[in-house]
């Protein structure tokens, strides 16, 4: 019987130092960064066009990064530094029920055509990003999101990337859509 116990103790301390670590891994408070067996992915290229000036979705791509964060955002970025032409953010992104990741980005400021974003800290160790505006024929704006994401571990690595990279992307297009109703609102007025 203490035998049996012993082995049910071992593997419920394995099951939740397991489910720790994916949840560590998972929310970024575990970033894991061992330099080998590095595999790069790309991430996009998303494009999307909006109805309204390159100046106006700049301005509202930069918002969330300003002095005054639009109370829509306060639950999503937390500016942590602030330079001339470039941030050190906290982003915040829903995963499931109350769990959510954590990422850190330097975000720089390119205007009126650019916005770039590089990881710090979060679920994977190495992601750039750049938002490209481009202005169209008709006095739109076209928006262009590319990137890159890393993972170290070869095989495994791959993996993780490949589940990360589904997930991190959609949250990108949800941000774009947000930023395309918001930029094309605020050219009506």
């Amino acid at each position: 019987m203490a035998l049996a116990r012993r082995v049910a103790m071992v593997a419920g301390g394995g099951a939740l130092a397991g489910v720790g670590t994916y949840l560590g891994l998972v929310t970024g408070a575990i970033p894991v960064d061992l330099g080998i067996g590095r595999r790069v992915r790309p991430l996009g290229p998303v494009e999307v066009l909006i109805g309204a000036p390159r100046d106006v979705v700049f301005a509202v791509l930069a918002a969330p990064y300003g002095e005054r964060v639009p109370r829509a955002m306060r639950e999503k970025v937390k500016v942590l530094e602030r330079g001339d032409d470039m941030v050190l953010a906290a982003h915040f992104t829903p995963i499931r029920g109350r769990l959510r990741a954590t990422t850190v980005e330097t975000v720089r400021f390119s205007r009126p055509d650019r916005v770039d974003f590089r990881l710090v800290r979060g679920p994977v160790p190495h992601v750039v990003e750049s938002f490209q505006l481009a202005e169209d024929e008709v006095g739109g704006t076209l928006l262009t999101y590319t990137g890159e994401l890393g993972t170290d571990l070869w095989r495994a690595g791959r993996w993780w990337g490949d589940l990360v990279a589904s997930t991190w992307e959609a949250a990108v297009r949800a941000s774009l859509e947000a930023a395309r109703t918001e930029a094309e609102r605020r050219s009506t007025l």
